[in-house]
């Protein structure tokens, strides 16, 4: 079994007086893909916000690679090797696609060069010279993630990434992910679309109020019927 590179022991988080995780753990191995699953609200992007240090940790502790993160600023955590995408993308819509990818660069020189990035996601290559604000929304997302690959990230977490686009765009992303996955980099998403993350993860956890109430694999969720209506059923 692989070792460990994420691990979150009874995580408490708060945006200020607003209690949202209860006592969150949940562990990531190297080389693995991880869903999170819950309904809106049920606190997915508030776990990964809590990993990059975009929320108040009020309890519990969060490691990455053996080594804590309480107290380190998310710049800092980003350095560490933990790229975050954030569901709002938050792409320069006035930069071209090459000049989004330029700035999350990594400056000494990572795995994933600007060739590299263009390999995994083909679509891009033919919008290099394109400004951000003209693509489309999985455009948008697909530059997000390559942005973030830029970097160099041993973890990728992803929120919400098939969030408001059309099955086809939703399709293509993941076989975006998928390449990623076989690279060997390790994913965490936070997902509503169970099949969009059944494709791509090996092991889910299902979280509702800010609390884990399901981990193992897909064959034992697809199993539980009314664990799916209880947790996941809009």
């Amino acid at each position: 079994m692989s070792e460990s590179l994420l691990e979150l022991r009874e995580v408490h988080a708060a945006y200020g007086r607003s209690h949202v995780l209860h006592g969150v753990s949940l562990t990531v191995r190297r080389g693995e893909a991880v869903a999170l699953l819950g309904r809106n609200g049920a606190g997915k992007s508030t776990t990964l916000r809590a990993v990059v240090g975009l929320v108040d940790i009020t309890g519990g502790s969060i490691a990455f690679a053996g080594r804590p993160l309480a107290g380190l600023a998310t710049h800092a955590i980003a350095r560490l090797g933990i790229g975050f995408v954030p569901e709002d993308r938050r792409i320069f819509g006035d930069l071209t696609v090459v000049e989004n990818l330029r700035v999350g660069e990594r400056r000494t020189g990572g795995r994933f060069t600007l060739e590299r990035v263009f390999g995994l996601f083909p679509q891009l290559r033919a919008l290099a010279r394109h400004r951000g604000g003209s693509l489309s929304g999985g455009e948008q997302q697909m530059l997000t993630i390559a942005r973030t690959l830029m970097a160099d990230p041993e973890l990728l977490l992803l929120d919400e990434p098939s969030e408001g686009l059309a099955p086809a765009v939703v399709r293509a992303l993941g076989e975006n992910v998928l390449a990623l996955k076989r690279e060997g980099l390790t994913i965490v998403l936070s997902e509503q679309n169970l099949g969009f993350a059944r494709r791509l993860a090996d092991r889910a956890y299902v979280i509702e109020a800010g609390q884990i109430k399901f981990e193992g694999a897909f064959a034992r969720l697809d199993a539980d019927e009314a664990l799916r209506r209880t947790y996941l059923s809009v």
